[in-house]
């Protein structure tokens, strides 16, 4: 997920925060949404990462053990976010 679709969902949490005040339930409502639409965003993320590391092994390209590190960064960062949970 890049930089401006994280502070995208940011500002849009902030303005769902914001709203809780006069319409509870809506709030509750859209932070529903934003939180799936945030977790299909970053699996989506991750199979594409998992795709072009696929591709280049299917087609007998090497794949750095720089690229492989932080493949698995990216897994370690998001498994420990799920576990924390």
């Amino acid at each position: 997920m890049s930089t401006n679709e994280a502070n995208d969902l940011r500002s849009r949490w902030d303005g769902i925060q914001a709203g809780f005040v006069d319409e509870p339930r809506r709030s509750v409502e859209q932070a529903d949404n934003l939180v799936a639409e945030a977790m299909k965003r970053l699996a989506e993320t991750f199979a594409d990462e998992r795709a072009k590391l696929e591709a280049q092994w299917d087609r007998g390209g090497d794949v750095s053990t720089e690229d492989l590190r932080l493949a698995l960064r990216r897994y370690r960062s998001f498994f420990n976010r799920l576990l924390s949970i």
